[in-house]
């Protein structure tokens, strides 16, 4: 069997080396510049030069996002910014508009494009065009089904590669053309500024009583019409080898290390058991099911893939999400005295029992011992955001090494 790649997202420096240890591919990433999520940390040139290092050390891709819907007044800042992108080296750019597509295919001739889900790419033709176009790779639209994935791959170049997404977070329209965000907001979703109103809480107003809120309601707290559930597609790893993508693809770029670490390990292991057997894979369901639900997610769908979604598609009742862990930090090296240091992340104390949770798959129970703040002085607990703590654990915590405690 030939092993799908396990792509992964990254937001900041610190999940990207995460999404490297945990067992991803490839990570896709975005610059300061050109990509559809303008809220999360991104990457500048030197950061992206040391993760696309690192990176490679390991084996890993880096692809690098470029999928904005450009106007006329950022072309001049996209040559320049292609030219960057050459210097630093990824392996792929991923690209929605015609016009910097060709634009990058001048500038980075050995860099590999990728046609980007925001190019909505629902049928061979369209595929076909790209592949003439240069293109290496093609994202499949979220809305389109296993089997017309299958038919697209027969008829396609076998060279040309299908990606698709198989978990996180869904739109309500054609993956990202939404225009509510910009609507309410002046805050674009096809510049990377969406502010997620498909998330908000409506009501309905009457024409002859202004100010009047009636409340559509599905129970006591209203309703959320355009909530969509997450994607989740952990228990159909054979269905989607057979049906011919070359690349899973995790949504995600604006999560922390903790979901990423678990969401990767989680398909990690489910496409290494499925290539030993598909027998492992089914022995390890639960576990793999369990795992995942231990990320912060929306209930779980399979969008899509199995035909379009009813309105089992959506959550009417609220927009929460569900959270099975807590994100305490990533272990950093060991010193000296024996103890850990972290940038915490939550609140934890002396005596508590946490989670250290190892990329080979492991999840070690250890209880914390000791704590010291940046000062050197010992303390009982860790209340404030983004300190330096060090730790004293009954277990040993690698560099890198996920902290958590479980629900």
């Amino acid at each position: 069997m030939k092993k799908p790649e396990l792509l992964v997202p990254a937001g900041s420096p610190e999940v990207f080396r995460t999404a490297v240890r945990y067992g991803a591919d490839a990570v896709y990433i975005g610059g300061e510049a050109f990509s559809l999520r303008a809220k999360a940390k991104n990457f500048g040139p030197e950061e992206m030069a040391e993760g696309i290092a690192y990176a490679h050390e390991h084996g890993v891709k880096v692809h690098v996002t470029a999928n904005i819907i450009a106007h006329e007044k950022d072309l001049t800042e996209a040559e320049r910014y292609f030219r960057e992108l050459r210097e630093l080296g990824p392996d792929a750019l991923i690209i929605s508009d015609p016009g910097l597509f060709a634009m990058a295919k001048e500038l980075c001739p050995d860099t590999e494009l990728h046609v980007s889900t925001q190019a909505n790419n629902t049928n061979s033709a369209a595929f076909r065009f790209w592949h003439a176009a240069g293109a290496k790779r093609v994202v499949c639209a979220r809305e389109l089904s296993l089997s017309e994935i299958k038919e697209i791959r027969a008829a396609v170049p076998e060279e040309l590669e299908l990606e698709c997404f198989i978990h996180g977070a869904m739109c309500i329209s054609y993956s990202g053309r939404c225009l509510l965000s910009a609507y309410f907001t002046g805050r674009s979703a096809n510049s990377g500024e969406c502010t997620h109103p498909c998330r908000w809480k409506y009501f309905i107003s009457e024409e002859t009583r202004p100010g009047e809120y009636l409340p559509v309601e599905e129970n006591d707290r209203g309703t959320f019409i355009f909530n969509s559930r997450d994607l989740c597609m952990v228990e159909h790893i054979p269905e989607l080898i057979d049906a011919g993508i070359d690349s899973f693809k995790i949504e995600g770029r604006m999560k922390h290390a903790l979901y990423v670490a678990m969401v990767a390990r989680t398909y990690r292991r489910a496409i290494d058991l499925y290539a030993e057997s598909e027998e492992a894979y089914r022995n390890a369901m639960e576990e793999l099911k369990s795992e995942i639900r231990k990320s912060t997610y929306r209930p779980y769908s399979t969008g899509f893939y199995f035909g379009r979604p009813g309105s089992e598609g959506q959550i009417y009742t609220d927009s929460t999400y569900v959270t099975g862990c807590v994100y305490l930090g990533c272990a950093g090296k060991k010193d000296e005295r024996g103890l850990v240091p972290i940038i915490q992340k939550n609140k934890f104390a002396v005596g508590d029992e946490i989670e250290i949770m190892k990329p080979d798959g492991r999840n070690v129970k250890t209880k914390v011992e000791g704590m010291l703040n940046a000062a050197g002085e010992a303390v009982q607990s860790c209340p404030h955001a983004a300190e330096e703590i060090w730790l004293k654990l009954d277990e040993e915590a690698d560099e890198g090494d996920i902290l958590r405690t479980v629900s």
